[in-house]
């Protein structure tokens, strides 16, 4: 009972932090030193999100509808398996 009360409880909390990123302005720029792609700088997360999902294959909504952590797991596994190396730009 208790994980089904923080689930619903980071669910409410997650729509919230979507509407109000939606009225942030992207600063843009590199992130950690990498610099982004304008077409992903001018992006919104629901976008963002569907890019993920077709490069993929994955059906609409399936990564979109992930709570964060999961979607920051997936990054990390893919990032894993393969063997990326990130260079920071000088």
């Amino acid at each position: 009972m208790i994980q089904w009360t923080i689930r619903k409880i980071i669910n409410g909390m997650g729509r919230v932090y979507v509407i109000l990123d939606s009225f942030l302005k992207n600063e843009g720029g590199p992130i950690l030193g990498l610099d982004i792609d304008d077409d992903f700088d001018n992006m919104s997360r629901k976008q963002l999100c569907q890019y993920v999902e077709a490069k993929f294959g994955w059906e609409d909504g399936e990564f979109w509808s992930l709570h964060s952590t999961s979607k920051i797991r997936v990054c990390c596994q893919i990032a894993r398996n393969n063997k990326f190396k990130v260079k920071k730009n000088d």
